[in-house]
């Protein structure tokens, strides 16, 4: 089982990056918050992994530290989450927000994550209660002024670092129109996808 990569970041398209490891590139699937930690292209990386296997395949949910990965492992257990839907959580806000959210019975922030209707809200406050019981808050970030709250999911594709911010954008949720203006308000030759996506999520 795979706990734990190190090696040289080679590409980040969010969702993904490859890490290249002793000579093997392994495609890793990450929460935007995740993303956001890693350092620049041919650096090295430490991601933490939840490792599944499928009949059709092998599949790697990176994350920047065990915490994140501990709550995506503890969301896997709710009824009706999947791997998706854990990322698209985790990319909305970070654990300790989540679990503010938990804490504070605060539904109204939890249904606005996409493919979170206001039955699966209230199944994740019931059943995570009990498991978040004992988690330890970071209070310098466990405030919930800064989640991010995407719309419906539309399937889009085109490249570039503009291409691959507005790409990011609707895997968390957000139309293609939605997308395509925010990355144009923000988007300067020379940007970064990743800082496209920082700016365009602030500017939204």
């Amino acid at each position: 089982m795979i706990g734990r990569l190190r090696g040289c970041l080679l590409e980040k398209t969010a969702p993904e990056v490859l890490i290249e490891c002793n000579g093997v590139g392994y495609e890793v699937t990450m929460p935007m918050t995740s993303i956001y930690t890693l350092p620049e292209i041919n650096q090295e990386a430490i991601v933490y992994i939840h490792f599944v296997v499928r009949e059709d395949a092998q599949l790697l949910y990176g994350f920047a530290n065990k915490t994140e990965r501990k709550l995506f492992r503890l969301l896997m257990k709710v009824n009706g989450v999947g791997p998706k839907l854990g990322l698209a959580i985790l990319s909305s806000m970070s654990a300790d927000q989540f679990v503010s959210c938990v804490i504070h019975d605060d539904l109204s922030t939890i249904v606005k994550i996409p493919g979170v209707g206001k039955k699966t809200a209230e199944r994740l406050l019931i059943e995570m209660r009990d498991r978040l019981k004992d988690w330890q808050l970071d209070t310098s970030s466990s405030e919930i002024d800064n989640i991010i709250v995407p719309n419906q999911i539309e399937n889009t594709f085109v490249n570039d670092e503009r291409g691959d911010a507005i790409n990011a954008l609707i895997s968390l949720g957000y139309n293609q129109s939605q997308a395509d203006k925010a990355v144009k308000s923000v988007f300067e030759k020379g940007m970064k996808s990743e800082n496209i996506i920082r700016n365009a999520l602030k500017a939204m």
